[in-house]
């Protein structure tokens, strides 16, 4: 009886000991494991985004018109090309 209590009582402190060397690790590596899973968010989030992205855009962007090859005449009033403004102050 007295063998099955001492392997359990090791056991046991082999189970407390493997606890707290696990915490210690995580402990000390925290900053390192947390960059790592936050890089690796961000690549799987940018890489779904990027997937995404031209499905939706495509939809909803209007076609760009075409360049005209001729322009109208001169705007009356030499204001420089902005309606409504005068061309010499005084």
């Amino acid at each position: 009886m007295q063998k099955i209590i001492n392997v359990v009582s090791l056991f046991s402190g082999i189970v407390s000991l493997s606890i707290v060397g696990a915490g210690g690790y995580l402990y000390l590596n925290s900053d390192t494991l947390i960059e790592e899973a936050r890089e690796k968010v961000t690549k799987e989030v940018t890489k779904t985004v990027m997937e995404a992205v031209p499905g939706i855009v495509g939809g909803l962007m209007p076609e760009v018109p075409k360049m005209p090859k001729t322009t109208g005449g001169v705007v009356p009033g030499g204001g420089g090309g902005v309606v409504g403004f005068p061309g010499k102050p005084f």
